[in-house]
């Protein structure tokens, strides 16, 4: 096994969590309005679904067979009708105590987690980036090479959850928040409706059999 295999299973593992979407946009609201505690629980949720996709799509470049659309349009549809019910309960939420934090999640770990297993884009950019970093070393590529790749890619997973949940907890970004929560988490909540409803427009056709092969 190559250096640059290693190295580039490190780089697509750091890039596929720093990559902005909707976790970053749930990790931004636990994180600067309950803390870096909170938001660590979120992230340690959340690399369980990390390791799931990024097993999948190493599995998928060496060459096994993928799984097929059914179970991506079935998690989509879960995932759409989830996202949905964070952005009407962002749209309207409302402090449960004076000074407290307007979105409170009280499981950030159950939280994480229900995100990252049912995120329907989890797979095919898990696929992507690993691709574009670990491709041009595809001769190097093996089965018995995966354990190894596997672990570079966990290190690669905590050294990026440790970069935003440094960056996220910090003194200036929590103040910034604190400072326009309402409207951060109204666009926010909005934003996951949207979210939502690609994740369904998406899903609808495959489980209808509406899709064209």
């Amino acid at each position: 096994m190559t250096q640059s295999l290693v190295f580039g299973a490190f780089l697509a593992a750091l890039f596929y969590v720093l990559i902005p979407g909707p976790a970053f946009l749930q990790l931004l609201g636990i994180g600067a309005g309950q803390g870096r505690k909170a938001g660590a629980f979120f992230m340690m949720g959340h690399l369980v679904g990390d390791i799931i996709w990024s097993s999948l799509a190493l599995i998928a470049i060496v060459g096994a067979k993928t799984i097929g659309t059914f179970v991506f349009d079935l998690l989509g549809l879960a995932c759409g009708f989830y996202l949905a019910w964070i952005g009407w309960s962002a749209v309207n939420a409302k402090p449960k105590a004076e000074g407290q934090a307007l979105v409170m999640v009280e499981r950030p770990f159950r939280r994480g987690l229900i995100f990252g297993v049912t995120n329907p884009k989890g797979y095919p950019v898990a696929l992507a980036t690993f691709t574009a970093l670990v491709a041009g070393s595809a001769g190097a590529l093996d089965f018995e090479a995966l354990p190894l790749l596997l672990g570079v890619s966990f290190v690669g997973f905590v050294t990026a959850d440790i970069i935003l949940i440094g960056v996220i907890g910090a003194g200036a970004v929590r103040r910034f928040y604190r400072a326009h929560e309402r409207l951060i988490v109204r666009c926010s909540g909005v934003l996951f409706m949207g979210f939502a409803a690609q994740a369904l427009w998406h899903a609808t056709p495959g489980l209808l059999g509406w899709r064209k092969a």
